[in-house]
């Protein structure tokens, strides 16, 4: 970074300079900074793609997701053809619920499903193949693969030649997480997996099997597991609704397909409020959840994340808010004193806060889950059971913010990030695979 502010003191406007300062910022998590460089690069490069498609997705990882379209839109319009514009166009759209994404997936991902992504270390990297899916719902993968360490190439799954040979790779990573949003990706990932003799992570198969109706099934049956019911819902087909009422009753919770921090999901507590719920909504199908009440004694909602990475349970945060829909960003633990202490109790003493019975079902929730990186989000119930929100390979370790009030929570965040990365390392020395599916 040093060395790219040096360049720009003698050229303020050199753009490789800019473009870099920006991407080295935004992986150290400085996006303030990194919005700044991207910026100054439109400024004085406004005729470039790269510079226009770097902030726009920047702007969609912030969920400013018309910001990031129009300059997706300013990048099409000087360079048609820009592939990562399309990509990213495809992703957006389909967000905003808008025509055009399979036309945008085609001309960003059709003959480039493969790309390699920076190396930064010294020396030649360990070769990874990372599979992701175009439809999103992939996991968080850069905070825990080092790019000084292994030289990722990431393959589109749905958009993979059977006919080309896989690139050099010393392991896989099975990055595809969202088993509702990619159903025929991870398929296509098992089969390009199949291909290949070296260990792989979060084995396609086994991802498969987290969607939420699923889980609710095969977790729900797990001593000291409450899970709720989950039905799949197409509005258009006579009776579903009239079926699924009837089952789940009121309150019941809706929710979009592949969506996650909320967005496209209700709480609808009458039958009058469900026919509006459903066109706001959208989609041609959706999911119906029996409501679970979380509310503890004092009316407040709590909802723990807890990750699994190669079978060992580690708590990563806490949030508590008095809405049913609780994250950790829109709660209320910035401001209160209180909830930040009994989070720090949480993080410190796991078991002590949860106690024996929601600990022994976690550990089994683990097990039957069977991934090197997961994790699960459930709140207590007043017996002492884990109330199932949700549990696959998409949830995201993040480490917190950098002011001092957060200092009790990153020791946590690292140790999970740091097993993370340990196993890699100890599955990578496993040069056949683990047991075959099914044994």
């Amino acid at each position: 970074m040093q060395a790219y502010l040096d360049v720009l003191r003698g050229d303020p406007t050199n753009f490789n300079a800019l473009n870099e300062l920006g991407t080295l910022a935004l992986a150290g998590g400085f996006r303030s900074a990194a919005r700044s460089a991207y910026e100054r690069a439109i400024h004085h490069h406004p005729r470039s793609p790269t510079a226009h498609v770097n902030l726009a997705n920047l702007l969609r990882e912030q969920r400013d997701l018309p910001g990031a379209q129009r300059h997706y839109e300013v990048a099409l319009s000087i360079d048609p053809d820009c592939c990562a514009a399309h990509q990213g166009m495809a992703w957006v759209v389909r967000q905003l619920g808008q025509p055009g994404a399979e036309q945008h997936r085609q001309r960003g991902y059709a003959g480039n499903a493969l790309v390699q992504r920076a190396y930064r270390g010294i020396g030649r990297g360990i070769p990874l193949l990372l599979l992701v899916s175009v439809e999103g719902g992939n996991v968080a993968t850069q905070l825990w693969i080092s790019d000084r360490r292994f030289a990722v190439t990431a393959l589109y799954a749905e958009y993979h030649d059977a006919a080309r040979t896989l690139p050099e790779h010393a392991m896989i990573v099975n990055a595809i997480g969202d088993a509702d949003l990619c159903g025929a990706a991870l398929y296509r990932a098992e089969q390009i997996a199949a291909l290949s003799p070296a260990p792989v992570i979060n084995r396609p198969a086994r991802v498969r099997l987290t969607g939420r109706a699923d889980n609710s099934r095969r977790l729900g049956a797990i001593a000291g597991v409450t899970a709720p019911v989950v039905r799949p819902l197409a509005p258009a087909v006579p009776g579903a609704v009239a079926d699924v009422v009837a089952e789940l009753g009121f309150p019941l919770l809706l929710r979009r397909p592949g969506f996650h921090n909320g967005e496209h999901f209700m709480r609808v507590d009458t039958r009058g409020e469900l026919a509006s719920a459903i066109v706001t909504l959208g989609g041609n199908e959706l999911l119906a959840i029996q409501f679970l009440d979380a509310r503890a004694a004092d009316g407040m909602t709590r909802k723990y994340r807890v990750m699994f990475i190669d079978g060992v349970a580690y708590p990563l945060h806490l949030a508590i808010a008095n809405d049913w829909k609780v994250h950790y960003v829109r709660s209320g633990m910035a401001h209160n004193d209180a909830f930040r202490a009994e989070e720090r109790r949480f993080l410190e003493d796991m078991p002590g806060v949860l106690g024996a019975r929601a600990l022994l079902a976690l550990g089994e929730i683990g097990r039957t889950l069977d991934l090197e990186y997961a994790g699960i989000d459930f709140g207590l119930g007043a017996d002492g059971s884990v109330l199932l929100f949700e549990a696959n390979a998409t949830m995201i370790a993040l480490p917190p913010g950098p002011e001092t009030m957060w200092d009790y929570r990153r020791r946590a965040a690292d140790r999970v990030l740091e097993a993370a990365a340990q196993m890699l390392d100890r599955r990578r020395s496993c040069r056949i695979r683990d047991r075959p599916e099914g044994h």
